[in-house]
């Protein structure tokens, strides 16, 4: 009597920097896509496997792979260190996994980390300690960034439509040519932040402090500054039209 069981694609099996991991195909391509891994196993090029073992090398940290499996596998990142965030998120790019929507790192401490060009749409990064992070050109519509410090961060060129950036610390953050149309920046501390050129059209900026920010080219139109300090902001150039000035000091 023949059997109908149906045998499941045999297994892709990994040797990242000695440890060995056995995964499929689809676990490799389907959630990034546009990744490293995934043009490796898209069929499209000649992989070298051992030959004795079947076995692929990649010289890189095995232990963090591990969580890179399991991102591809369920989307889910885990509670770690500072230190080995560092290592994860470099190992992330080494692998050009930059697809991080919706993940969660709220009070993560990711001083000094690259984001560039992450899709980061509608993450979670309350509260997080960010010092000099780099964000330049990354996806981050309506991410949650509340009480977050982010000093001395470089975000130019990102788009921050609707993010939430309420009450955190922004002090000598550059948001050059970035898209914060929308954001909410209520109480947000932007002290010598450097925004020239960005549209900050519609953007909450109630008892926002801007002491020495360069809004220089600025599109501020329709953006709310109710009660807001501008007499040591840099504002040549900037577009105000219909924005509510109401006890704005200038």
């Amino acid at each position: 009597m023949g059997s109908n069981i149906e045998c499941s694609p045999s297994p892709v099996l990994l040797n990242i920097g000695g440890k060995k991991y056995a995964t499929t195909v689809d676990t490799l391509t389907q959630r990034e896509p546009y990744s490293m891994l995934a043009a490796m196993f898209s069929g499209r090029h000649n992989v070298c496997r051992d030959s004795e073992t079947g076995m692929v090398f990649v010289d890189r940290d095995g232990k963090q792979f591990r969580h890179i499996l399991n991102w591809l596998r369920d989307g889910i990142l885990p509670t770690l260190t500072n230190v080995e965030y560092q290592e994860l998120l470099r190992e992330a790019e080494y692998y050009q996994l930059l697809d991080l929507t919706f993940v969660d790192l709220s009070f993560a401490c990711i001083r000094k980390t690259t984001f560039s060009r992450a899709n980061l749409h509608k993450a979670k990064l309350g509260d997080v300690e960010g010092e000099g992070s780099i964000f330049q050109d990354a996806i981050l519509r309506e991410c949650e960034f509340i009480g977050a410090n982010l000093t001395g961060a470089v975000l130019d060129g990102a788009n921050l439509q609707s993010a939430n950036l309420q009450d955190a610390c922004l002090v000598g953050c550059s948001f050059s040519e970035s898209d914060l149309r929308s954001a909410h920046l209520q109480n947000a501390n932007l002290s010598d932040a450097n925004l020239k050129g960005a549209n900050l059209e519609g953007a909450n900026l109630k008892g926002a402090k801007l002491s020495g920010a360069n809004l220089q080219s600025a599109n501020l139109q329709r953006a709310y500054l109710r009660d807001v300090d501008l007499r040591d902001t840099h504002m040549d150039g900037a577009k105000l039209g219909g924005a509510n000035l109401l006890g704005t000091i200038r």
